[in-house]
C-alpha cells in the first residue's frame, strides 16, 4: 500500500488538531504507565510483550531501529500500533531512532526524549486503519472533516515515550541537517561515547552501536498490563 508522506507542517497541523480533542485531565492517580527498561545492539531486534495481546518491537534497519507496537502472535499487516497514531508518515519521525532522513548519529541520539502514540487494543487500530485508508485515498487535498476525523482518533490512542538513557555512537561529520536541528537539541545532556571507526574512515552520517532505553506507556483502565512490567501510577488525559 502506498503511504502519502507528510511533513513537518502536516505533523504540526495534526498534533495542534489533536491537542484540540484531547478530553479534560483526571484526577492524579486515576490512570497508570508501564515501564520497560531495555537495550538495543545495531543490527538486533528486540521485542517485549506490554499486554492485550501487544508487544513493542524495535525493528532492527542497517541505519538503527524503528520502534513498532503489533500483535505478540498472528500476521502483522502493511502497518503497526504506533506508526498509524504517529504522525507524520513516511518522513521524519520519532518513531524512527536511526540516520534516515539525513540525521547523523549523533542527532538520532540527540532527539531525546521522544513521544508517541499507539492504539491499545485490535479494536482501536482497525478504526484507526480505517479512516487512515479513507485519508489516504482522499489524494493530496482530503476535504477538512476526513483531516479531523482523523485527529480524532489519534487523540483516542494513548501516549507513550522513549528516551535515550546511554549510547555507543561513531558521530558523522555531515553538518546537521536543518530539520534535525529542529527536535536534535538533548545531545549533550544525553549521556553517550563516541566510538572511532574501525577502518579510521569518517562517514557523513556516522553510526549508532549501542543504546540502552526506558520506554513509558500510558495504559488505560482495563488495559491487562504484561507480567514483569512496572507499572506506576499517572496522571492522565486519556479516558
Amino acid at each position: 500500500m502506498r503511504v502519502r508522506v507528510m511533513g513537518l507542517a502536516g505533523l504540526l497541523g495534526l498534533v495542534a488538531g489533536v491537542g484540540d480533542a484531547l478530553p479534560p485531565a483526571k484526577p492524579a492517580g486515576a490512570c497508570r504507565k508501564a515501564v520497560i527498561l531495555g537495550e538495543l545492539n545495531a543490527g538486533q531486534p528486540y521485542a517485549k510483550p506490554i499486554g492485550n495481546g501487544l508487544e513493542i518491537y524495535m525493528q532492527a534497519i542497517a541505519s538503527g531501529w524503528i520502534l513498532r507496537v503489533i500483535p505478540v502472535a498472528g500476521a502483522v499487516g502493511d502497518h503497526d500500533y504506533a506508526e498509524l497514531a504517529t504522525p507524520p508518515y513516511q518522513s521524519v519521525t520519532p518513531l524512527s531512532i536511526s540516520t534516515d532522513f539525513a540525521f547523523r548519529a549523533q542527532d538520532a541520539i540527540g532527539w531525546n526524549p521522544r513521544r508517541f502514540r499507539f492504539a491499545t487494543s485490535a479494536a482501536a487500530f482497525h478504526r484507526l486503519e480505517e479512516v487512515y485508508t479513507r485519508f489516504e485515498q482522499a489524494g493530496a487535498t482530503p476535504p477538512a472533516p476526513l483531516e479531523v476525523e482523523l485527529s480524532s482518533q489519534i487523540a483516542e490512542a494513548s501516549e507513550g515515550s522513549l528516551q535515550i538513557l546511554d549510547a555507543r555512537l561513531i558521530p558523522g561529520m555531515a553538518d546537521q541537517w536543518k530539520m534535525a536541528a529542529t527536535v536534535a537539541s538533548h545531545f549533550t545532556t544525553t549521556a553517550h561515547t563516541l566510538v572511532e571507526p574501525p577502518d579510521g574512515k569518517t562517514s557523513a552520517l556516522g553510526k549508532i552501536l549501542w543504546l540502552r532505553f526506558r520506554v513509558e506507556l500510558d495504559v488505560p483502565a482495563g488495559f491487562g498490563v504484561a507480567p514483569g512490567l512496572t507499572v506506576m501510577p499517572r496522571n492522565c488525559r486519556n479516558p
